[in-house]
């Protein structure tokens, strides 16, 4: 990352020739730099950067703590709860300002207390309400002004999620008033390319899962639920982004971006059957179709992964990988990708057929769901799962069969 430089995403479609789909756009992080005026007649190409600071991740230094903002039930053979962390109890999370404002601790963003202020709205409608918010409106008295506020996009509104919760899927205690148990908008478009897109992301707060059916999440004809949400003015935001740039309209996800941009590159491959997130720290089995049981077989076989299982040999020992959750799954996606298996499997080539970029995991399955270990608080039997191509959050049958995703947090 360069502080002083631009960095931004780009559609790199006619860039890369090799191994490639030709009709589906690949988006990547690019860092672009303005050219500098040559320097007098000495041939040199223009004067050093200045005001760049360059960082290198490693993993080491993740700019996302995906534990500051888990709350989740795990649930498995190994017959023990583990802690739900960054999820104290809902007076202790969220802290009511008394100005029409609640503060989440776990992201330091500021949410409109009356969760239901708004009536149902088409999406365009959503976010002109959301824009137009200030104070003496939804009972705020917070002296916010029009433009402060935004709809949330889909990784904000997913950090309100706790999957421990059912009815809704919210932390118990909290101060918010007229939560609804339907469908809320978020500001994140569903993939479209640059021409746009027909439907918006959208989450059920009953129990949490996501809405993309082209009918209850399409822009024009579904009327959602709307919250509204803004930066606190303090400190460093601590969500990721959506990796979504391309605008549709006014204070959507793609002009407002707001989160932890993706570092480039993002994945490192060990060499060891691991990769590693340099946006998160986390480290992930490289082999993405190894596993592929029930929950409760999948968690067992993901509990005694070892090095020389699954490609492994980084001398990992049985016990230090687990099924990842529901939040750490999630925090591989890119809403700028039309298909995340495609994205994951491909190895993409510069035009001199040199590697720009090779493919980050082995053999990601399309069209599959993938386990996560937060089970469905409304129903046990079930659990959440990623579909592994619009990395949408679906609940199945814990009896069903899936893939897993080992993951490990750095030693």
């Amino acid at each position: 990352m360069a502080s002083g430089a631009n960095i931004t995403r780009a559609d790199h479609t006619d860039a890369f020739i090799g191994n490639r789909i030709d009709d589906i756009a690949i988006y990547l992080t690019v860092i672009h730099y303005v050219a500098l005026p040559n320097i007098g007649n000495r041939g040199l190409a223009g004067a050093p950067l200045t005001g760049a600071n360059f960082m290198a991740y490693d993993g080491s230094n993740p700019r996302v703590d995906i534990t500051e903002t888990t709350a989740d039930r795990i649930q498995g053979p190994q017959r023990r709860i583990l802690p739900r962390l960054g999820s104290p109890a809902g007076t202790r999370r969220f802290t009511d300002n008394r100005d029409g404002t609640v503060t989440d601790s776990n992201t330091g963003l500021i949410w409109l207390k009356n969760a239901g202020c708004f009536d149902p709205a088409n999406w365009a409608d959503a976010l002109a309400k959301v824009n137009a918010l200030a104070t003496g409106g939804c009972g705020l008295s917070d002296g916010s002004t029009a433009g402060q506020w935004r709809l949330p996009n889909t990784n904000e509104l997913e950090s309100m999620v706790d999957v421990s919760a059912s009815n809704p899927a919210l932390t118990p205690g909290n101060p918010f008033t007229g939560v609804s148990l339907s469908i809320y908008w978020s500001s994140t478009s569903y993939f479209g390319g640059q021409a746009g897109s027909p439907s918006a992301w959208a989450i059920q707060f009953s129990d949490g899962r996501y809405i993309n059916d082209s009918v209850s999440n399409s822009k024009q004809t579904a009327f959602n639920q709307v919250w509204a949400v803004r930066d606190s003015g303090v400190g460093s935001p601590t969500l990721q982004a959506t990796g979504a740039f391309v605008a549709f309209a006014d204070g959507d996800d793609g002009s407002v971006q707001s989160g932890v941009p993706p570092t480039f590159p993002r994945w490192l491959d060990k060499g060891d059957g691991t990769i590693i997130d340099t946006v998160t720290g986390l480290i992930w089995l490289k082999q993405a179709d190894c596993i592929h049981q029930t929950w409760a077989n999948a968690m067992t076989a993901v509990h005694a992964l070892s090095a020389g299982q699954c490609g492994l040999i980084d001398g990992s020992a049985a016990g230090a990988w687990r099924m990842p959750n529901r939040k750490e799954m999630l925090s591989l996606s890119d809403r700028a990708q039309n298909n995340h298996a495609d994205f994951f499997n491909r190895t993409y080539l510069n035009l001199d057929y040199t590697v720009f970029q090779a493919a980050i995991f082995s053999n990601f399955i399309a069209y599959q769901y993938y386990w996560t270990s937060s089970v469905l608080a409304a129903n046990l039997t079930s659990a959440w799962t990623v579909f592994s191509c619009d990395f949408g959050v679906y609940n199945i049958p814990r009896e069903s069969v899936g893939y897993t995703l080992a993951v490990r947090s750095p030693r």
